[in-house]
Order: structure tokens, then C-alpha cells, then sequence
């Protein structure tokens, strides 16, 4: 999957001499909550986004830092940040410079330059020429494509997979895969053993979930506080007089049903 794929187009932008009004009126009508900013000849000198609009004098949310604050930043800083809040025009707020990927970026690429920036949305360069937009609703959106091509695979073995739980077990590092004992009937997977971390029970929930042709999971994955060794049911299994009670176990352990305090778990 590469940035062309996934990308919005044709791009709604803005130059430099666009007034903020304008920019505003842009964003609203075409549903977007960013514009690059281009100049004259064509080329991206930055971009204005809704979080560039947050703090504003309009609206009485500028920043107003303590005084004492303000002795210690340059006076270039100050005049910044003072420009970003009452400016007019879209180069007073827009932030610049900015973070771009090529069209020929796979998406892995594109996904990190977002994390490693902060930033919700990337333009697309051809050249020096910016071709489209990509932001994280764009990538959500190819998720859901994803998500809705996985569909239940029929006629597997459970032997093919139980094979494959294991394959995954044995790539996430993750999961205590020595304290797992693992069982297929008819696509049914069932989960015995133990583990010492409640968070590693969502883990194995994934990775069980998301091998091909299964269609149900039953866990009885107890929990075992490694210190002292005590040992509390799994969610599943836990309430045992069918009262629905339960108690909170220690921190980061499941709730145990109160029927499993004061005797030995099943």
C-alpha cells in the first residue's frame, strides 16, 4: 500500500496572502481540518490546521504565560507566538516547516513520519508538487477496508489451526506461550494454563482472534501473582455461584468472584 492509494485529491489549499476567514471557510465547506499553504510558484511553504487555531485572542484562549515567563523567551519567540494568536493571514498562523512523504511512500513509512511528528495529517509530493493528503482518517479508513476483506476462511482443519495459534504464539514475544496449552474442536479454541501479567490475557485474545477459521474462544487462563503465587480464576471461569459478584483482585489482576475468595479456585 502506497501513499497514491491511499491519499485524498485534488488538494484544498491555501496561499500564503489567504485570509484566515477565508481559510476557515475552505476548511468548513470541503470537510478537511488542514490546508497546505502554497506560494506563487508552486511549492508547499506550510500548512494550517485546525490546532493551529486553538489558541487565538477571538476566542480568549492565547496563551498567557506568567511574566516572569515571558523575561525569559527571545523576543522573537514572544513575537511568534503573539503573531500566531492575533494574526489575519493564513502565513502568520500556519506552521511551517512541514512534514511530507513522496506518493511512492508505503504505508508503514507514512504511519511513522505521523507518530515520530505528532501530526494528524502529511502532505503527498510529486516532485516538488504537492498531489494529495493523507490523514489519519485516511488510514483508519484503509483499516476498515482491511478488516472487512477478513472474512471467516471454512473448511480448515483444527489442526491447521491450532498449527497457526502456535505459529502467531511463537512470533509475539510477548506471550508466555510455555504456560499456554492450547485445543481446537470445530473451530472452537480452547485456552488452559496460566499467566502472570492480566494484560497478557489481551494479548492472546489477538493473536487467537485473528487466525483464520476460528470462530469461538474459551479461556480458562488462570492468573498466578508471581511473588506470592496466588492464584485467581480467569474472567470466564471466576464466577462460579453464579452471582455475577465480585471483588478486585491485587493490582493489575483480575476481579475474582467472592465466592473464590475464602476457598481454593477451580
Amino acid at each position: 500500500m502506497r501513499a497514491r492509494q491511499i491519499m485524498s485529491a485534488p488538494v484544498v489549499s491555501a496561499c500564503p496572502k489567504t485570509t484566515l476567514r477565508r481559510a476557515i471557510d475552505l476548511m468548513l465547506e470541503a470537510g478537511i481540518s488542514g490546508l497546505p499553504v502554497i506560494d506563487a510558484q508552486g511549492l508547499l511553504v506550510g500548512i494550517v490546521t485546525e490546532g493551529d487555531l486553538l489558541r487565538r485572542t477571538e476566542l480568549g484562549t492565547e496563551g498567557r504565560a506568567p511574566r516572569w515567563i515571558q523575561y525569559l523567551r527571545s523576543p522573537g519567540k514572544l513575537a511568534e507566538e503573539y503573531a500566531h494568536s492575533h494574526g489575519r493571514l493564513v502565513e502568520e498562523v500556519m506552521s511551517s516547516p512541514v512534514t511530507t512523504v513522496t506518493e511512492d511512500a508505503p504505508l508503514h513509512a507514512i504511519v511513522e513520519a505521523m507518530t515520530r511528528a505528532r501530526i494528524k495529517r502529511v502532505p503527498v509530493l510529486r516532485g516538488s508538487a504537492v498531489v494529495g493528503m493523507i490523514s489519519r482518517a485516511d488510514i483508519v479508513r484503509v483499516l476498515g477496508a482491511a478488516l472487512a476483506a477478513d472474512q471467516p476462511v471454512g473448511n480448515r482443519s483444527d489442526a491447521d489451526i491450532r498449527h497457526d495459534i502456535l505459529a502467531e504464539f511463537d512470533r509475539a514475544i510477548c506471550i508466555p506461550k510455555a504456560t499456554i496449552e492450547v485445543t481446537v474442536d470445530g473451530g472452537t479454541a480452547e485456552l488452559h494454563g496460566w499467566i502472570t501479567d492480566e494484560r497478557e490475557r489481551s494479548a492472546v485474545h489477538a493473536a487467537v482472534e485473528g487466525v483464520p477459521g476460528i470462530t469461538a474462544l474459551r479461556d480458562h487462563l488462570a492468573w498466578v501473582e508471581p511473588i506470592t503465587g496466588l492464584v485467581l480464576p480467569s474472567p470466564d471461569d471466576g464466577d462460579s455461584d453464579g452471582t455475577g459478584a465480585a471483588e478486585p483482585g491485587p493490582p493489575g489482576a483480575p476481579p475474582v468472584a467472592k465466592s473464590q475468595i475464602a476457598g481454593t479456585p477451580s
